[in-house]
């Protein structure tokens, strides 16, 4: 499967797009090169679906040809057909289209306006699916970087010791010494400890500036002592458990998933708590005109948006006043990916959930700086 998922920077350039024929397609597609005519006729369809839009809404001819010759390259491009995943979007005006390959699957979705419709794309970034694997035994460490786009990678991690033994000098953790303070189990642990603290020396600068996830994969006592001398602020704690002597690194990205879709669903479950409590003190809203002024004036720490909800309408530029629309055309746009532009731009985070994961069960909900 051939996927490339957008990072913020992705997204936020493609917020800041503004052209009057901007046209954003989510279309299912298939691995399997011999299915791929499917989600190219699809394609196709809401292509053409978009031009009629934008030839209702009186774009200007040449720009409507220049868009038809975007959609046209792309279905003549035979490469990129034989190399897809779940899920084709396609963001596309009349200087060219920009395209992301998804592992999830979304459905059909063809909109037209001033800007792009990112909503749907959202949840990619909200839950990443990515994070670094350390393999640790006594026998060696091995730092694993998992993605969501491509096949896990062994990190190579100059410095690393080779296995518990060489990093404290000696042939092995069984050696007796002369020094009965390091001697049974007690020593065992000291030993262990040092071993520790030189793998996390060496990862120190590997990891420095990083902020994913590192997930243990390991066995005690060895994982304890380690947690205990980490310096990594983002050490998680739940761990694969088992020897990872015996897990290859697609084993380990795979036990991963677990892991992360564990911690994702404490991470919802906290800001849910968090919302819970700032309601009282102004600071927590579900209403949906409160919140797009709020996001106007960078007032909004944390907003939770419904991934199939559209909301076509417009929010003011300098007030965010929001005026709804019953239908949706090649003129308004989805307010609901309006309000995840300006909340992007202020620095706030943006969480793209089902309906059922929102506070108040509506379309929207958002934690506030302060109130408004």
């Amino acid at each position: 499967m051939h996927t490339d998922i957008p990072t913020r920077s992705d997204i936020e350039r493609l917020l800041a797009v503004r052209d009057a024929g901007c046209v954003s397609i989510y279309v299912p597609t298939s691995p399997l090169t011999q299915d791929a005519d499917q989600g190219r006729i699809e394609l196709k369809n809401l292509s053409a679906e978009a031009i009629t839009q934008l030839r209702e809404a009186e774009l200007d001819a040449g720009a409507l040809s220049e868009l038809e010759e975007v959609f046209a390259d792309l279905d003549d491009d035979e490469d990129f057909w034989e190399r897809q995943a779940n899920t084709l979007v396609v963001f596309a005006t009349p200087a060219g289209a920009r395209t992301f390959r998804l592992p999830n699957r979304l459905g059909d979705v063809v909109e037209v306006s001033d800007r792009f419709h990112i909503k749907p794309l959202l949840r990619a970034v909200t839950f990443p699916q990515a994070a670094f694997v350390l393999a640790l035994s006594q026998n060696g460490a091995r730092l694993v970087e998992v993605s969501p786009d491509a096949a896990p990678v062994e990190v190579r991690v100059p410095g690393m010791p080779r296995d518990a033994a060489s990093a404290v000098g000696k042939a092995s953790l069984g050696d007796r010494s002369a020094d009965r303070r390091i001697q049974g189990s007690e020593g065992l642990k000291v030993r262990l400890r040092q071993y520790a603290r030189r793998v996390e020396e060496a990862l120190r600068p590997v990891l420095s500036g990083h902020d994913l996830p590192l997930i243990l994969a390991t066995t005690d006592p060895l994982g304890t002592i380690f947690r205990a001398v980490s310096t990594y602020p983002h050490l998680v704690e739940p761990v694969i458990a088992g020897n990872p002597d015996e897990s290859t690194a697609v084993e380990l990205a795979e036990a991963s998933r677990s892991v992360l879709d564990e911690l994702y669903a404490q991470d919802l479950a906290d800001l849910r708590a968090r919302y819970e409590e700032r309601v009282p003190q102004g600071r927590g809203s579900d209403d949906l005109a409160a919140i797009a002024r709020a996001a106007t004036f960078g007032a909004v720490d944390t907003v939770f948006l419904d991934i199939d909800e559209n909301v076509s309408g417009f929010v003011g530029e300098e007030d965010g006043s929001l005026i709804l629309d019953a239908e949706d055309d090649a003129v308004n746009y989805g307010v609901l990916d309006e309000i995840a532009r300006r909340v992007l731009l202020t620095s706030g985070r943006v969480l793209a959930v089902r309906r059922e994961d929102i506070p108040g069960g509506g379309p929207v909900a958002a934690i506030l700086r302060y109130p408004v």
